[in-house]
């Protein structure tokens, strides 16, 4: 296709999007859907997608390698590698940590990697996934996080790793667990994939663990539909991580390059014969976790919207905060100390003592088109999946089980406007007016 008439394409597309963006009207309080999470897609997004498309860009290629090097940059660290999901991310970050090459330092089956039950369950199934076992710890009201005490207490003869996600955006004390990881010769791995551009001392979360991780998922921070990334800022770690992404070939040419390190056809490996082709030696048993330059296109254009949106999950959650100061029966959030977060939900636990129930609240707020989400899984051990898994649970989990029962969270993304969240806090002080 020449490059007039994919211009002309791109320019329709373009026109496309305006003309359906000019149509969706203005915010009509209790008609107008308020999600709580969502991507909000330029002209920009929807050109970068066609452009790909229009070049059959449909594999993993030079819109990858890009945008690895361009977010490596923006979180700050040395090495990041796209997958085909957040979720996948934890699973070949954690299974990254069990190859040969680490010696004594690898996970092995039945070594214990410490974690919150309040979290979402790609946190922990890789742990199950990978022959390790979970040890539950609980969390504080309000941060929503676990204490460094906590992760202290909990770890045993047989404990080798932390792995924490950073809780709707708000951080953990990622500084001191990351401290606590090297003291105790643990590996740390750093869920961040609800809170890419927060920060703790200054500092970046995805940037303390040996390996954090990201989603792209249409919720998170910047969207590419589906995909998610792992990163790194040793070296080693960044190889194995490539080769277990990549089927667990030991080779490091891209798709379609031959010969990068000069001597394919002269390794000796395991029990091949001499010469063996580099690009068909597996050192690793892996996956195929790769994603693709479509999506890694609409990632480069989400990508230079980042601190927008980061200011506008801000500006939403400092708005709603203000607003329901003073609420009675609602435990309002807090941001961990020395923290400055890039929220990804706004979430509220009803008081011991609360006139009212979180299924009433919640079909309130839900007849008003606001929408709702628990705060993910709740205490996880009470979920059918992880009740015959092996897994210990270190103290107790009182305030996983509050959040089980009395905790949601409302939205801050991007695609909620002034007039939306003060729509949000009048509801929500109505219903509580309404049933004090």
């Amino acid at each position: 296709m020449a490059d007039t008439d994919v211009q002309s394409v791109l320019e329709l597309t373009r026109k496309l999007h305006r003309n359906r963006a000019a149509s969706e009207g203005a915010f009509v309080p209790g008609v107008t859907p308020i999600l709580p999470s969502g991507a909000v897609l330029d002209e920009d997004d929807r050109a970068a997608l066609v452009g790909q498309a229009l070049e059959m860009k449909i594999a993993s290629g030079a819109a990858a390698l890009r945008f690895e090097r361009l977010f490596a940059k923006a979180i700050g660290v040395r090495k990041a590698h796209l997958t085909n999901s957040g979720s996948s991310a934890n699973l070949l970050a954690l299974a990254s940590l069990t190859v040969p090459e680490l010696e004594d330092r690898r996970l092995r089956p039945g070594d214990e990697v410490i974690t919150v039950a309040a979290g979402f369950p790609t946190t922990v199934n890789p742990i199950i996934q990978c022959g390790l076992v979970p040890v539950f710890i609980d969390v504080e009201l309000g941060t929503y996080n676990t204490t460094l005490e906590r992760i202290e207490a909990a770890i045993g003869p047989r404990t080798k790793a932390v792995m924490l996600a950073h809780t709707l955006g708000n951080p953990f004390a990622v500084a001191e667990v990351a401290e606590l990881c090297r003291d105790r010769d643990l590996f740390f791995v750093e869920d961040n994939c609800d809170a890419v551009h927060s920060t703790y001392q200054g500092r970046n979360t995805g940037t303390f663990g040996d390996y954090s991780t990201v989603s792209f998922y249409p919720a998170h921070h910047i969207t590419m539909g589906e995909g998610g990334c792992v990163l790194t800022n040793t070296v080693e770690l960044a190889r194995i991580t490539e080769s277990m992404r990549d089927w667990g070939r030991d080779c490091w040419c891209e798709p379609g390059e031959d010969n990068k390190c000069l001597k394919r056809f002269q390794y000796q490996m395991g029990d091949l014969p001499h010469g063996y082709d580099h690009k068909y030696i597996f050192s690793h048993v892996g996956y195929n976790l790769k994603s693709t330059d479509i999506q890694a296109a609409l990632g480069l254009t989400q990508l230079t919207k980042l601190a927008d949106f980061t200011a506008a999950r801000k500006r939403n959650w400092k708005r709603l905060r203000e607003g329901l100061d003073g609420v009675p029966h609602l435990l309002l959030p807090e941001a961990t100390p020395g923290s400055d977060p890039s929220w990804f939900g706004f979430v509220i636990t009803l008081t011991e003592d609360a006139p009212f129930g979180r299924p009433e609240f919640l079909a309130f707020l839900g007849s008003r088109r606001i929408g709702t989400r628990l705060l993910f899984a709740g205490n996880l051990t009470r979920h059918p999946a992880y009740q015959s898994e092996n897994y210990r649970v270190s103290g107790d989990l009182t305030n996983s089980d509050i959040i089980t029962e009395r905790s949601f969270w409302i939205g801050v993304y991007p695609g909620i406007t002034t007039e939306m969240v003060d729509y949000m806090i009048d509801s929500v002080r109505a219903f509580v007016a309404g049933r004090s």
